[in-house]
């Protein structure tokens, strides 16, 4: 392992509305799921050494077989670190038989103020080697456009 995917966006709202939509399980179920997902949090506990387990399902699993399933992802998703509004730190496990998939994953979200809004950097290290790195890196950028329509659309 020790592979680094990142992707960054600049999303109009300020950082403390950005980091409450990455603490809300609600939030996070409509927006956190790449363009050809849905997901469902089945466990929820936002609390530093807490965390949430994530069902992430494929609307066309013929075109991305899933890691846990023929048509689900699940992840199992710990804050190592909640620094308001500013760091989010996750350590995030796949549910998977296959060895390529094996592995603690970190994510670190950083939000910087930006004019009127807030850059996102979202950086995944120890990225396991089945997850291809062109999919991952649009995968976070797809969660991150869809965080910016979400938000934006409730602060603006």
């Amino acid at each position: 392992m020790g592979r680094t995917d990142r992707a960054s966006r600049v999303i109009g709202a300020p950082p403390a509305t950005v980091y409450g939509a990455l603490l809300d399980r609600e939030s996070l179920e409509a927006w956190l799921p790449p363009d050809g997902m849905r997901g469902r949090v089945e466990k929820w506990d936002p609390r530093p050494g807490g965390g949430f387990r994530m069902v992430l399902t494929y609307l066309d699993p013929a075109d991305s077989p899933g890691k846990t399933s023929s048509t689900t992802d699940v992840v199992d998703v710990r804050f190592a670190a909640l620094v308001p509004p500013e760091r989010l730190v996750q350590r995030a496990v796949f549910e998977a038989d296959d060895p390529l998939y094996a592995g603690t994953m970190t994510m670190t979200w950083h939000l910087t103020a930006a004019g009127d809004g807030t850059e996102v950097t979202v950086t995944a290290t120890d990225v396991p080697p089945g997850i291809d790195q062109a999919v991952h890196e649009a995968g976070i950028a797809s969660s991150l456009a869809n965080l910016a329509s979400y938000v934006e659309a409730r602060s603006g």
